[in-house]
């Protein structure tokens, strides 16, 4: 490393640069630093997570349409809750029904949001990701912004293309001897599906590009096995929900053929990114930048891949609300672990604290650097999640965890749809249901759960915890402003106009 650069370092990199890598639906289970059974490699996140800390309560709260992206990357940008963000604009109130209600959607949101508040701050931001289900108002507000969809098997229309526009830009950087620190968004459009993986890496896990729908994809032993959890179909309809049944390759198999086929297609895509993201942190390294940069790896939400015999991300299981989440930076002890309790809202305030920014006043993120320098564990106790879909499905889906324990309740397809499971995730943690205890399941996966690995909500010895949760749920739905109500609570809820929001959540300094 060249005198000129060291000094650059020393007098001008006092501010932390920020790096945050953001895939497109991956379950934590995917990797091997959540699901030890994994056979996805991935050294460059093993890497990261050995220098860094990994959060294992990491959730996007949720969504209120079938695209779960769309919202999940409106709460990135703004911090805000997910009842509290717009739409894109061709929707107007249509799916969230408070857009249009300043007082819970401000309408100088785009002014508050990720870039536009580092901008301000002296930062040069820069952001790569794929266009559409994104929030394109708080995109725009990047200093430099590359949009293209690459989910295609090749360079040029792949994971590769989004991490040549970082390594352009870090190379204009070093040509042009830039001082001011940076905040670089790096999102990728894959292994979204449709999961066109390179021929190596498919060749790799023993998958391939299936796109005739008259055929099952080929076995193979290299594939990965059936998730823990597998079903060929969900116990009961969650109707109206898609569950990527027109996905390429899929559709609406859920056999053991086209699951493993699927999963081998998502690690090749998904090794394919830790190659990609390798590349972007060798340069930073040449560059001097490393030792200086917070480096924060994550997705905007998980998915099932024939986990509880679902394909998609519209559901409000473990695998699908929780995402990975890996940090690194300065001040973050190597190789540590956290169960933090996090939302992907909650990145903005984190950020802004760690780059020592004033929070906006819109924010309703909490900060976990406190999490990150390992002076708490956890930033709160309780974690909400929604699935909504005003296409039949509303209610919909609503969850609710407190330590262990976790309700999901199901009101769906004008009330034909009503059901209730309770899970102690301690004893459960795949919340397994008696459909996996069938002898037929159990010979293909390979699992045999325990008896206590079940639905517990119709056990008359957890009605206690069972109401405990209920009571809960129905408060954190009013804390958070949910519109709607399930069967079985009061109706005060039902889109309330003109409701002003209690969630006024700040950064914690």
């Amino acid at each position: 490393m060249s005198a000129q650069k060291i000094s650059n370092i020393e007098n001008n990199h006092k501010r932390p640069n920020i790096l945050f890598i953001l895939a497109d639906d991956q379950s934590p289970f995917d990797l091997k630093l959540y699901n030890k059974s994994s056979i996805l490699e991935t050294p460059v996140l093993d890497k990261l997570a050995s220098e860094g800390m990994v959060i294992d309560g990491a959730y996007h709260m949720g969504s209120w349409t079938a695209g779960v992206c769309t919202p999940s990357r409106h709460m990135i940008m703004s911090g805000r809750t997910v009842w509290h963000i717009p739409d894109k604009p061709q929707y107007e109130n249509k799916r969230n029904p408070y857009i249009g209600n300043i007082n819970l959607v401000p309408a100088d949101l785009p002014e508050h949001t990720l870039a536009e508040i580092f901008n301000r701050s002296s930062y040069k931001t820069m952001r790569t990701c794929k266009s559409n289900n994104s929030y394109t108002a708080a995109n725009e507000k990047f200093m430099v912004n590359h949009e293209k969809i690459c989910r295609e098997a090749d360079d040029e229309n792949g994971s590769a293309w989004h991490a040549q526009q970082v390594l352009n830009y870090l190379n204009d950087r070093d040509v042009n001897n830039e001082k001011d620190p940076f905040l670089i968004y790096l999102g990728f459009s894959h292994p979204h599906d449709t999961r066109n993986g390179k021929v190596d890496l498919l060749a790799k896990y023993g998958a391939v590009n299936h796109t005739d729908i008259n055929s099952l994809p080929p076995a193979n032993t290299k594939q990965p096995s059936l998730p823990q959890g597998y079903l060929e179909s969900h116990p009961f309809s969650i109707g109206g929900s898609r569950d990527e049944n027109k996905v390429s390759g899929v559709w609406k198999n859920r056999d053991e053929q086209t699951i493993r086929n699927e999963l081998g297609r998502e690690f090749a895509c998904s090794e394919n990114i830790d190659i990609q993201i390798g590349q972007v942190l060798q340069k930073l390294d040449e560059m001097g930048e490393l030792d200086n940069t917070y480096i924060i790896y994550t997705a905007d939400h998980g998915i099932a891949i024939g986990r509880h015999g679902l394909q998609g991300k519209q559901n409000l299981y473990e695998h699908t609300l929780r995402v990975p989440f890996i940090v690194k930076g300065p001040g973050i002890k190597a190789g540590s672990r956290a169960q933090g309790n996090i939302y992907l809202l909650d990145v903005l305030g984190t950020l802004c604290d760690l780059a020592n920014i004033e929070a906006p006043k819109t924010m309703e993120s909490t900060s976990f650097k406190s999490v990150l320098e390992g002076q708490q564990t956890t930033v709160r106790d309780v974690i909400y999640g929604v699935y909504s879909n005003n296409n039949g499905t509303t209610p919909g889906i609503r969850s609710v965890r407190k330590g262990d324990w976790k309700l999901i309740k199901y009101d769906r397809l004008d009330g034909k749809v009503r059901e209730t499971q309770l899970f102690n995730l301690k004893e459960n943690p795949h919340e397994l249901l008696k459909e996996h205890h069938a002898t037929a399941v159990t010979a293909l996966t390979g699992v045999t759960p325990s008896p206590e690995q079940v639905n517990l909500a119709g056990d008359p010895s957890y009605a206690g915890k069972l109401k405990e949760m209920e009571d809960l749920l129905l408060a954190e739905m009013r804390n958070h402003d949910d519109p709607y109500r399930l069967w079985n609570q009061p109706d005060e809820g039902l889109i309330r106009k003109g409701a002003k929001s209690k969630s006024k959540k700040k950064s914690k300094k």
